[in-house]
C-alpha cells in the first residue's frame, strides 16, 4: 500500500534527511520526500498498519528536523 502525506519541511537537505529516516523505519518499504511539493510518499510493507508505521516515521523525522510536521 502506498500513501502520500503533506509535510512541512524547511530545506531540501532536511527533506533528504527525513526521507532517509523514513526509509529506515520498520514497516516502510520505500519513502520519497519532495521538498518542492511538500509531500512525502510512503510505501508500506505488506501487512503493516499504515497509521502505526507513520507514527514511528513522524518520531524518526522529528529527530532529524524537530519542527517538521507530517499531516496524518
Amino acid at each position: 500500500m502506498k500513501k502520500t502525506y503533506k509535510i512541512e519541511v524547511d530545506c531540501a537537505n532536511c527533506a533528504n534527511l527525513m526521507e532517509d529516516a523514513a526509509r529506515k523505519t520498520d514497516g516502510v518499504a520505500s519513502a520519497v520526500v519532495n521538498f518542492m511539493t511538500q509531500k512525502m510518499s510512503v510505501e508500506f510493507v505488506e501487512g503493516q498498519n499504515p497509521q502505526s508505521v507513520m507514527e514511528a516515521v513522524r518520531k524518526a523525522c522529528k529527530k532529524v528536523e524537530p519542527d517538521c510536521e507530517i499531516a496524518l
